[in-house]
């Protein structure tokens, strides 16, 4: 008659606790939700002054002859949300910018030219701006929230955008860095900011927009190191995906 020999396997109380524990360790780490983006934080702007503004410690090496920027936004109560973002270079004060001046339309300039953007702003409510343009017959794009606005060409069609000037956020300059007018300033919230030197597709531009993926800026990647803050800017740590 065959006998079977059962083996009992004694396990220390402590090891089979910390056996336990790095168990739940790992659960927990693969279900925590992972920020999409490594330079989490929003900046705000509290009041329309011409002291308060970010300054991007970068600017452009080459003429670019496309691009992309997107952007969260939050605008604040009152008319008009303001300048959110402006480029100027020596010789052209509006070489980029957007701006929405009081009751009048969110307006796109490239080099001073200026096109009417279909976009309605609600306040107090994040929502997911990109614009895209090309020197190619001045074409544009205004996309919000992942949906294609608007588009149209000649806006300032064959102009490369010059490179050496500065990027300001919050403000328009009347001058290379400055001049800034307190009625055109920016009231309300901003994160993730990114400029690429290409026209994104609206593939693309959904995705970051309904949270399904992060993609650096090539020329401007929205990280504290590169952002700048002057009179007042508040920064809180802030992920719009989550």
């Amino acid at each position: 008659m065959a006998t079977t020999t059962m083996a009992i396997i004694l396990v220390h109380p402590t090891t089979a606790s910390r056996r336990l524990q790095d168990l739940l360790a790992v659960d927990i780490t693969s279900t925590r939700k992972k920020p999409k983006s490594p330079d989490a934080f929003q900046i705000g702007f509290p009041m329309r002054t011409n002291y308060i503004y970010g300054k991007i410690k970068r600017t452009l090496l080459n003429e670019i002859f496309a691009l992309t920027v997107c952007l969260w936004i939050k605008g604040g109560s009152g008319p008009g949300l303001g300048t959110p973002f402006s480029y100027s270079v020596p010789g052209q004060a509006n070489e980029l910018v957007l701006i929405e001046w009081g009751n009048n339309p969110m307006e796109l300039l490239v080099n001073d030219k200026a096109v009417t953007l279909p976009m309605a702003m609600t306040d107090g409510k994040w929502q997911h701006l990109c614009v895209t343009w090309s020197t190619h017959d001045g074409h544009w794009e205004a996309f919000q929230d992942g949906v294609k606005r608007g588009s149209g060409e000649n806006l300032s069609a064959w102009h490369p955008i010059k490179p050496g000037g500065v990027f300001i956020l919050g403000q328009e300059q009347d001058a290379l860095g400055g001049r800034f007018d307190a009625t055109q300033s920016f009231v309300g919230e901003m994160s993730d900011l990114q400029l690429w030197s290409r026209v994104l597709t609206p593939n693309e531009i959904y995705s970051q927009a309904s949270c399904g993926g992060h993609m650096a800026g090539d020329l401007i990647s929205w990280t504290e190191a590169v952002v700048e803050l002057h009179g007042g800017v508040t920064k809180y740590p802030f992920d719009p995906c989550h």
